[in-house]
């Protein structure tokens, strides 16, 4: 991490708010968001989360086409130096008719994509301003590294890092000279072998996006669960492997069904033993599960209260889902 700040000064906990950005979309049509929205419950749970202790809440400038930038920013309101916001850069878009447009890494952009982040969240610095892009050319990375050191130089951001899940691109990432965090996947149904080792290596945070595989970890998805086509998981995308045609893939509800119990032991929801699960796999994890509601936002927070899962049920999660280490 070199010079940059160490988010996990704020906690090894945050909120991801990928869903209250509402229903936006692709300029083909796939919907990205996670269904509508109650903007006043939205902000609710964000002051909740506050007077919880939360202090980590993780957006992107994408998320609803700004909305969830708004959102934070408004119900962040006079306590914003209290916490780390995490935003990110990589897709331009319409925020008027919320279409996700064409992925961009250029230095103008970059800079102007930063000031509208800056504005949306009501805010004059970032704390860590993160790539959205799952890889880039590698004659793109030298100026993509001058334009975020130059912002801050600038005062604008404090740290960055990037949202990837590519090997060679998080060790490369780790060398830059404010790089604060990368972002990667990782739950109990895909424990992501080749990269969690490489973040104790690397003495690098992660925050952890999917915690919950993209609810399947939430305990309200069954078998017979059919999602809405303005939800990304009721026409998924080709990177979504574990919906199909708005209904969670059979195997993948079969894994769900090995570990149920044994997330749920000590008096645990399943969301609370997932995310225990994710603190115990690594020390550098920060998991950051979404929410929509003030009572989502409890539960979350309150697998603080339960910590990480011991041992011996991680070697047992490990056999009820046929891994060797």
């Amino acid at each position: 991490m070199q010079g940059a700040l160490d988010p996990r000064d704020y906690g090894t906990f945050g909120l991801g708010c990928w869903a209250i950005g509402g229903p936006w979309a692709s300029a083909d049509g796939q919907p990205l968001g996670w269904g509508p929205v109650d903007d006043d419950e939205s902000i609710a749970a964000i002051r909740r989360a506050l007077d919880l202790g939360v202090r980590i809440f993780d957006t992107a400038d994408t998320y609803g086409a700004g909305h969830s930038e708004r959102i934070l920013g408004k119900a962040l309101g006079g306590r914003r130096p209290d916490v780390l916001v995490v935003t990110k850069f990589g897709h331009s878009f319409d925020e008027a008719d919320r279409t996700g447009l064409a992925a961009r890494c250029e230095p103008d952009y970059i800079r102007a994509a930063c000031q509208a982040s800056l504005r949306r969240l009501g805010t004059d610095y970032i704390d860590v301003y993160l790539l959205h892009l799952w890889d880039i050319e590698d004659e793109q990375v030298g100026p993509v590294l001058d334009t975020l050191e130059a912002l801050v130089a600038a005062g604008s951001i404090r740290s960055y890092g990037w949202s990837t899940d590519q090997p060679h691109r998080i060790r490369e990432v780790a060398t830059w000279p404010h790089c604060a965090a990368v972002e990667i996947a990782l739950n109990v149904l895909d424990d992501s072998p080749r990269i969690v080792p490489m973040l104790a290596d690397l003495e690098l945070p992660a925050f952890i996006r999917s915690p919950l595989a993209m609810g399947l970890l939430a305990g309200r998805i069954t078998r017979e669960t059919q999602l809405s086509d303005d939800d990304v998981r009721g026409i998924a995308p080709e990177w979504l492997d574990s919906f199909r045609d708005g209904r969670p893939r059979p195997e993948f509800m079969d894994r769900v069904d090995a570990v149920r119990d044994i997330l749920g032991e000590g008096d645990r929801t399943m969301v609370q033993g997932a995310i225990g699960w994710l603190w115990a796999r690594s020390p550098w994890a920060i998991p950051i599960p979404g929410f929509r509601t003030v009572t989502q936002v409890e539960q979350n927070a309150a697998a603080r209260e339960k910590g990480a899962l011991s041992p011996e049920q991680m070697v047992r999660v490990d056999l009820a889902l046929g891994r060797t280490r």
